[in-house]
């Protein structure tokens, strides 16, 4: 089918169907009122008169009738008053009403300013409940109204009632008027409402097209920053659906390969730069033992140590880099068995003292813990976790007293490490970023502040694959605490 002829089509059904719809909507409306008429009031209602809602006048006059009945009770000589009268009327006026107050079967005030004598004689007597409740009573005939009555004494002890009266004659015109009025407009709404949404129709389908045709061209020169809208055509919505999601997966592999070679491009040159420290430092005290100006045993044991030394900072730098592309793939190779904290703490403690003491780096170690916990981990991965964060913190380690000290808490379910430094501290600002990849809290880099930049990140990694989790504290120029949980291993006993 052409797009013209579904339009014309659409156009036609939306017309005709909504006008069936609220003229079926309005017939079972005008049932409904006219049986709730007959049933509130008992009197005949037909479509020509059904306008004359006496349902809706009487609400109208509620809250004045409801007002002159308390006026009438607690004082009934108000009506004896002109001004009050008047003013009472002006306000019945606005609502298709008037105000008549009778004594002894004489009209002693009449707001109307037409003749009512014929329906003076059809007004409720004294007294009479029907007329003196909220409701009212409806009269019928020639003079329909709808009439509330307040009953009261005059002050000289005559009868006297006060009716509102609500003619229903008088609100007929008002309503036809506004039937038909409201009839136009709907007709109007209707077609122009046909009207808008067949040229949304014809939009839904033009517009998609030239979008998906700018978005190929915008494709074609590299350009991925755009988004497919969809469509109210369901063949041309799936296939923008469809395009927009190529789209999103491009973009998101071509960020992904952008972040990857920026990360990839970043990490060989930390490395190469770190590496290229120790090489040298190396390279220079090789030279020194062939020029022999290590000519003493105690020269050349400071020489050979150094060596040592930065052979082991070369290979450590190595590990890292492996065990970094380990991460990235998934693939980090992990023994875990349960481990005795205590034990495998003081075996942290003699290697970790032996390592500081090198670096001339104060040590102290606490242990709260009980002798019988146990974690399921990785021992070699913690040690891992363990180095790291004591390596980070020795290359910001800015005073001549260095200190480290480790604690050992039990924190309820969990078993926590605490590795606290008194280095320079890390900014507030840097502080929850500190375990990003790659992230520095000193942009500038040095030979003294080396490292690849993934040490805190594999740190993280290694703790959240554990079920644990890490944080640091800090204060500037005070020193940095680092935090780390693992959950203690409970035997579950059996079902005997």
């Amino acid at each position: 089918m052409k797009l013209k002829t579904r339009i014309i089509i659409t156009f036609l059904i939306i017309v005709l169907v909504p006008m069936t719809l609220t003229g079926i909507s309005f017939y079972g409306f005008a049932r409904y009122q006219i049986n709730a008429l007959r049933e509130e009031y008992g009197i005949d209602v037909t479509y020509e008169n059904l306008s004359n809602s006496t349902m809706m006048l009487s609400k109208i006059t509620q809250d004045t009738f409801a007002m002159m009945q308390e006026e009438a009770r607690r004082d009934p000589g108000v009506f004896e008053q002109s001004n009050y009268l008047n003013t009472l009327n002006s306000r019945l006026d606005n609502m298709y009403s008037f105000l008549l107050v009778r004594k002894d079967g004489n009209i002693y005030y009449c707001g109307s300013d037409e003749d009512e004598s014929s329906l003076f004689t059809l007004l409720p007597a004294y007294g009479d409940a029907r007329a003196g409740s909220d409701t009212g009573v409806y009269i019928g005939g020639e003079e329909q109204a709808l009439v509330k009555q307040a009953d009261f004494l005059f002050l000289d002890g005559s009868r006297g009632s006060a009716f509102i009266i609500t003619e229903a004659d008088a609100f007929i015109p008002q309503m036809r008027i506004l039937i038909v009025e409201m009839v136009i407009v709907i007709l109007v709404v209707l077609i122009a409402t046909g009207l808008c949404l067949s040229l949304w129709i014809y939009q839904g389908v033009v517009t998609p097209l030239n979008q998906l045709k700018k978005a190929t061209r915008s494709i074609k020169e590299g350009d991925l920053n755009f988004t497919v809208e969809g469509s109210s055509v369901d063949e041309i919505n799936d296939l923008c659906e469809d395009f927009e999601e190529m789209r999103k997966r491009l973009k998101l592999s071509t960020e992904e390969k952008m972040v990857f070679d920026k990360e990839s491009k970043e990490l060989i040159s930390n490395i190469s730069h770190d590496l290229k420290t120790p090489l040298t430092a190396i390279k220079g005290y090789v030279e020194g033992i062939m020029d022999g100006v290590a000519d003493t045993p105690e020269k050349m044991d400071k020489y050979i140590r150094t060596i040592y030394n930065k052979t082991n900072e070369m290979d450590r730098l190595i590990n890292e880099l492996t065990f970094y592309s380990k991460i990235d793939t998934n693939r980090i190779p992990y023994t875990f068995s349960k481990i005795l904290v205590n034990d495998y703490f003081n075996d942290c403690v003699e290697d970790i003292s032996l390592e500081l003491e090198s670096e001339n780096v104060e040590f102290t170690h606490e242990n709260q813990l009980t002798e019988d916990v146990i974690v399921i981990a990785d021992a070699e991965q913690i040690k891992r976790v363990i180095n790291n964060i004591i390596s980070n913190s020795l290359k910001y380690m800015n005073k001549d007293y260095r200190k480290i000290d480790i604690r050992l808490r039990d924190v309820g379910d969990f078993v926590q490490f605490e590795i606290e430094d008194n280095g320079r501290g890390i900014a507030p600002k840097d502080l929850a970023n500190i375990f990003d990849r790659f992230y520095r809290t000193d942009a500038s880099r040095n030979s003294s502040k080396g490292g690849s930049g993934i040490g805190l990140s594999i740190v993280r990694k290694i703790l959240e694959d554990h079920g644990g989790k890490v944080w640091a504290t800090s204060q500037l120029g005070k020193g940095t605490t680092m935090y780390f949980v693992l959950r203690k291993y409970q035997e579950v006993p059996a079902d005997e």
